[in-house]
């Protein structure tokens, strides 16, 4: 391969980490907020406690899929890259329904526990794909 055409591969890949990145971040942030409300919630919270969580936690699912996508765009950049990590962050619908109808401790500690496992899947993904970034950085420093 032509050193210009690797260089430009490599830029391409540091680009699309960057889009994947981005919209991660943003998804955690909303997680992050959506858990503050489910703590409310939890405490004792209103209805417009658990509608402000769900809000968030909406966003949260936007922003995934939107990483879905730059990540599908990160890992064809790096043919040699499997399957990161399934982003996948429904809720199923009659949990939906008992967050809201039967608001109560259980049904809100079960969606804590499903915003917190979005985090954590959230964050192995950033961890991989900021490692990986950096090794790319690194490269684009090694090349002649």
């Amino acid at each position: 391969m032509e050193n210009n055409v690797y260089i430009n591969e490599i830029f391409e890949t540091i680009d699309a980490a960057d889009e994947a990145l981005r919209y991660l971040y943003d998804a955690k942030e909303s997680l992050a907020s959506a858990r503050r409300w489910g703590i409310l919630d939890i405490s004792g919270g209103t209805i417009f406690s658990t509608m402000f969580k769900r809000k968030k936690m909406s966003i949260a699912q936007q922003n995934m899929n939107k990483a879905k996508e730059a990540l599908k765009k990160f890992t064809e950049e790096l043919d040699d890259i499997d399957n990161l990590v399934d982003l996948d962050f429904k809720m199923d619908d009659f949990l939906s329904f008992a967050d809201y109808f039967f608001d109560n401790i259980f049904t809100d500690l079960q969606v804590q526990s499903r915003i917190t496992d979005a985090r954590n899947k959230i964050d192995y993904t950033i961890n991989a794909i900021e490692t990986i970034r950096s090794e790319l950085v690194e490269e684009l420093n090694n090349v002649d």
